[in-house]
This record gives C-alpha cells, sequence and structure tokens, in this order.
C-alpha cells in the first residue's frame, strides 16, 4: 500500500444474517494518520462493520480493502497488517500483565530480539512498568483498557481497530486513552474506532453517522454540525419535563424536540423569533420555564436531527 493510498475502502458493503440486513450497502474510506469515527448507537452495525474490516466475518455482498488487501480474499494477511481491539478488551483476566502481552507479542509473530523492547514500550505507555507480574484481573478497568491497546500494537500495525474501546469506562480514563490514541496518530498510525459516545466523536478527524445499517450523514465534526442541522437550537429547561417536551410539539416555531439530559432541546427555524413563542407555548401549558437559550448543535442533536427525519419516511425492511 502506497502513501496516498487510502488505509480502509469499503464499497456498497453489506452484510446479511437471515432476512435481518446488520449492514446496508455502505461506501466509504478512511486515510492514513486520521482517527476514523464510526458512530451510531447499539446495534446500528458498527460492530459489523469492523468485524469485517479485520477480517473475522464475510460479507454478504459489496468489497472491503484493508492496507490494499480484500478481506474476503485473504482475512489472515488483513489480521497481520491490523491491531485490534474490542470493548471487551480481550485479555487474559488469569495471566500476568507480563504473560498477556508475551502471549500477544507471539500470536502477531514480534520477532523474538524485538519483543523485549516492545514488551516495555507497552508497559511503560499503559502505565504499568514494575506490575508486569500483577494479574490481569487485578487491574482497575481504565490500566486493563491500555494494556489491550498495548497488546493490540505490539507489532506496530499501519491501521488500528478499535471496537468502543472506552465503553464502561471512567472519564479521566476515556480522556487518558485519547491522548494516546492521539501520539498513535501523530506517528502515522490509521485509528479506526467505532463509539456511542458523541463527546467522544468531537476527537475523530472525520465521522460517518450510521442508524440501522445505513449511513446517514458522513463528514468532519464541523461540517457534520454546519451541514445537516436543519434549523437552529435553543436550550430548553423547564418542569415538568415530559408535559414540557409534548408542549413544544405544538409550537408553531419547533421543527423537532427532543430531551436531553434534565432539559430539552427544540429545533427551530429561526432562534430570535422563537425564543418568545416557547415560552408563552409553555407557559400556556402550565409549565415552569426556567432557562431559555440558543446553544450551538452537538454531533448528539445532529444524529437525533437525521435519525428522526430518515425514520419519518418509508425506510428499510429487515
Amino acid at each position: 500500500m502506497s502513501s496516498n493510498e487510502p488505509s480502509v475502502v469499503v464499497e456498497s458493503l453489506t452484510k446479511r444474517f437471515g432476512t435481518f440486513v446488520a449492514v446496508d450497502n455502505i461506501s466509504f474510506a478512511a486515510h492514513r494518520g486520521e482517527i476514523f469515527g464510526f458512530l451510531g448507537p447499539n446495534g446500528a452495525g458498527k460492530s459489523t462493520t469492523i468485524r469485517i474490516l479485520c477480517g473475522l466475518l464475510r460479507p454478504t455482498a459489496g468489497r472491503a480493502l484493508v492496507a490494499g488487501i480484500n478481506v474476503a480474499v485473504k482475512p489472515e494477511a488483513v489480521r497481520q497488517q491490523i491491531g485490534y481491539m474490542s470493548q471487551k478488551f480481550s485479555l487474559y483476566n488469569d495471566l500476568t500483565v507480563g504473560e498477556n502481552l508475551r502471549f500477544f507479542a507471539g500470536l502477531y509473530s514480534v520477532p523474538a530480539e524485538d519483543a523485549p523492547e516492545r514488551i516495555a514500550w507497552a508497559l511503560r505507555m499503559a502505565g504499568l512498568e514494575g506490575r508486569d507480574q500483577s494479574l490481569t484481573r487485578a487491574l482497575a478497568v481504565g490500566w486493563k483498557q491500555r494494556l489491550a491497546l498495548g497488546c493490540a500494537v505490539l507489532h506496530r500495525p499501519p491501521i488500528v481497530f478499535l471496537d468502543e474501546p472506552t465503553s464502561g469506562v471512567d472519564p479521566v480514563s476515556r480522556r487518558q486513552f485519547w491522548e494516546l490514541i492521539q501520539h498513535m496518530v501523530s506517528e502515522g498510525i490509521t485509528i479506526f474506532v467505532t463509539t456511542h459516545y458523541m463527546d467522544e466523536a468531537e476527537y475523530c478527524n472525520r465521522l460517518v453517522l450510521i442508524n440501522r445499517g445505513r449511513i446517514v450523514a458522513m463528514g468532519t465534526p464541523t461540517e457534520l454540525k454546519s451541514r445537516y442541522m436543519k434549523g437552529q437550537l435553543l436550550l430548553v429547561e423547564c418542569e415538568p419535563l415530559g408535559p414540557g417536551l409534548e408542549a413544544l410539539h405544538d409550537v408553531p416555531s419547533v421543527l423537532d424536540a427532543a430531551v436531553f439530559g434534565s432539559s430539552l432541546h427544540a429545533v427551530v427555524t429561526d432562534a430570535k423569533t422563537a425564543l418568545p413563542r416557547v415560552k408563552q407555548g409553555l407557559e400556556a401549558h402550565g409549565i415552569q420555564v426556567g432557562r431559555l437559550e440558543q446553544i450551538p448543535p452537538s454531533l448528539e442533536d445532529v444524529f437525533v436531527s437525521l435519525t428522526a427525519a430518515r425514520e419519518s419516511k418509508p425506510g428499510r425492511t429487515a
């Protein structure tokens, strides 16, 4: 693979399990030295796609190239060019930290003369120097996460696939993990990551938003928020929340509304004219209004807006 070729190329990829379509005719490309994010809710088709790209599942139709290799034709060759880390970390809890690293060094055919230096590097990266004799089961989740990443990249692959790697990890460990990822990208490694954390998607250079097996949008985080958000966004804090959401749908200026944490987000045609109308509309229903202001859209707002629009149209059947 030349430096100018995409690291990952997907063309009309489809995966069916019986009559269920898990991945539905998707196409995209990820380039060298970028963080390429695959963003969507659980069950959207993210993990199925990443398993196809890692040579663990055969596609039903379409083509996928990883490091220039057709994954359906030479899955074993693909696995020598990639690192793979799943949300379960793929570690052996009954082995020590050092034993896990030595096992994965052998699994990835790391030359014997290079293994000690690679293992020492992985221990430094994971912050586990001096703990190579510790049982893996005794590690906190954040330490296991970094150890799993170290195991996945011992053979210095040009492409690393991370399948929801921060699921169940505390916020501090998540941030530290992304710092490691940024360092790897600075060395020219391509990172392909699936996540359902919308805030993590901001770390990605480019994103694919996927829902029910189909791509609904693609671009940089900034492009997605500017191009696909129809209208402007209001933050609405009110009490009670449920009736407030119902009341918002009756306000003529409101295009859409959804619950976000302990508040509501309302998509409106024009924030300046909508603000007083929203306040009046809520109060007319006996809703107590607190904070009410225009805010910039998040990726979660974009995703909700896109998926809501798609689901309001005749859609795919499994």
